[in-house]
């Protein structure tokens, strides 16, 4: 989904040449709500950060007519500290105008990574093409995505921005059109129109999916953390923010980005006796099972190996809806519930979507959103969907199932012989999927971002596991290069801290595979040093899959 980003206000910039001073930045950051909710960690990077920003506002190209704003904060375990920020250029937010500042431990700025480096500056921000004629423009671009299916109940909901992706800054329209197709499934996409010539600029899909004690369907008896409620027993996780999971009884909706239809019920499952499913598609609350397994799984990952509470990293749990639609074949992640949905498949090319590395791949979207928000179209939108398909691979191993054990395929259990291939996608040879790219070209970013994503998808396969034929969990790979090198591999725990790490300090808005390897190399540098051998690997595998 289209990224939402929490509302922490900084204050308006300026120093020599603008107004505001470097006092007020750190009253902002110092609010008692803030430290309160935050901690002396946080806060005292919020204020560290705010100094810096007001010192170094011409380098970072902030000017009296933008305003910022907070949307994460890094703070390492040696004190370093990494705050990321959104920008407004007179309160129209600016794609492309996030920022990440750099302090060293003692508070001292260190540098910036900025999602684009030109001066963002407008004579005007009147539009001469009207809201509504950008909404038609959408609209008609949804339909044009649905390649001839008939939608209905089709809206649109422009609003003006700043876009600074695309070459010198202009005014444009951002407006989400969502529809329902005629199976009642929602449909969503982002157009990026010219407010002055009316020119569309680029497009993309709001729904990341992927196509992507209790018996579950993939997993085996797993254990459960449930809320005991009465006589009965919820299927709510108190020691995980609260996660649940709720059966959405086959129906659909379309709410997306405030434009609301309905939504689909979320009623949580209940169970008497706190032993839930059968293991079989005959009881519904086997699939969530699956889904708060799932959900249990990724959330423990990002905590014990990244530090992390929580996808959006503030202790709160997301929730699940399984049972989604009718014969719907599509998981996705929506930022404005902040939960995930699973349809049950039509049971011919997929069965039910709650498979553990699906549950991994569509949450890290969320984890993306709250980072480095990386636009879902062009090459950052490869690098989105292979953030997924990497960090949820490695909660797929960091789980350890032995029903559904680790492996380098995407969705191997959600297949059905229907689908005519083992997996969605395949990491050691991504081209394996008919459609995704093993290698850089100047063209791959005009592919769809799933298989855009096989360039960064086969650069981390290499990384963790290295080049040639090998089998790994009973599972046989066979991963080429580029140049004909031969790589290797320094193991699959270090490949997530590296990404992991790259996607949450140095990754910003419009970061190109050119900017992934620099990210990752940056990342490397920090976690084992610049004459490490995991940093000459990393340069290594993106120099296999053609990215120098």
């Amino acid at each position: 989904m289209s990224r939402i980003r929490p509302h922490v206000r900084g204050s308006r910039l300026a120093t020599a040449g603008i107004a505001a001073t470097a006092a007020t930045l750190l009253a902002a950051a110092l609010s008692p709500a803030a430290d309160a909710a935050d901690g002396p960690s946080r806060a005292t990077a919020l204020a560290n950060a705010a100094s810096a920003v007001a010192d170094h506002a011409a380098g970072l190209g902030l000017t009296a007519t933008q305003d910022t704003s907070v949307r994460d904060v890094v703070v390492d375990e040696d004190g370093t500290q990494h705050v990321r920020y959104d920008r407004t250029f007179r309160r129209l937010p600016v794609l492309g105008g996030d920022f990440v500042v750099h302090l060293a431990s003692d508070g001292s700025y260190r540098g910036a990574d900025r999602a684009t480096t030109g001066t963002v500056s407008l004579a005007s921000i009147t539009p001469r093409v009207p809201a509504p004629e950008a909404a038609d423009a959408a609209l008609a671009a949804l339909r044009a995505a649905s390649r001839g299916t008939t939608l209905k109940q089709v809206k649109a909901k422009p609003h003006l921005v700043v876009d600074a992706l695309h070459g010198t800054p202009r005014l444009a329209w951002r407006t989400d059109a969502v529809g329902l197709d005629t199976l009642g499934n929602p449909v969503a996409r982002a157009v990026l129109t010219d407010a002055r010539t009316g020119a569309q600029i680029d497009a993309w899909d709001l729904i990341e999916t992927a196509t992507g004690d209790g018996a579950s369907l993939y997993g085996g008896t797993v254990p459960l953390e449930t809320t005991a409620s009465g006589s009965t027993y919820q299927l709510k996780d108190p020691t995980r923010g609260n996660t649940y999971t709720g059966d959405a009884a086959n129906k659909t909706d379309l709410c997306i980005f405030g434009i609301c239809f309905s939504r689909a019920p979320a009623t949580v499952f209940t169970d008497a006796d706190n032993h839930w499913g059968t293991g079989t598609t005959a009881d519904r609350s086997s699939a969530a099972v699956d889904a708060q397994y799932g959900t249990d799984e990724t959330w423990d990952y990002y905590k014990n190996v990244h530090g992390r509470n929580g996808i959006a990293g503030d202790g709160k749990g997301s929730y699940n809806r399984v049972h989604y639609g009718s014969n719907y074949n599509n998981a996705f992640w929506d930022d404005s519930c902040f939960c995930m949905t699973y349809g049950d498949g039509d049971g011919t090319t997929f069965g039910p979507l709650v498979a553990l590395d699906v549950a991994g791949h569509e949450m890290s979207h969320g984890v993306t959103s709250k980072t480095a928000a990386l636009t879902y179209s062009g090459e950052s939108g490869g690098l989105n969907e292979a953030t997924s398909d990497i960090l949820g691979t490695m909660v797929e191993w960091y789980a350890g199932n032995g029903a559904d054990a680790g492996d380098y395929l995407i969705g191997e259990k959600i297949v059905r012989p229907g689908f005519g291939k083992a997996a969605l996608r395949f990491m050691d040879k991504p081209s394996k999927d008919g459609n995704s790219a093993d290698y850089w070209s100047s063209s791959v970013g005009n592919l769809d971002v799933h298989y855009s994503s096989g360039v960064a998808n086969h650069f981390a396969y290499l990384l963790a596991e290295g080049s040639g034929a090998k089998t790994i969990n009973g599972v046989s790979y066979d991963s080429p290069t580029y140049n004909g090198s031969t790589v290797t591999g320094i193991g699959r725990d270090k490949v997530g801290k590296i990404w992991y790490r790259a996607l949450t300090v140095y990754m910003t808005s419009s970061t190109n595979y050119k900017g992934a390897r620099t990210a990752t190399l940056n990342a490397a540098k920090d976690l084992y040093g610049a004459t490490s051998a995991e940093y000459a690997a990393v340069a290594a595998a993106w120099t296999a899959v053609n990215v120098t």
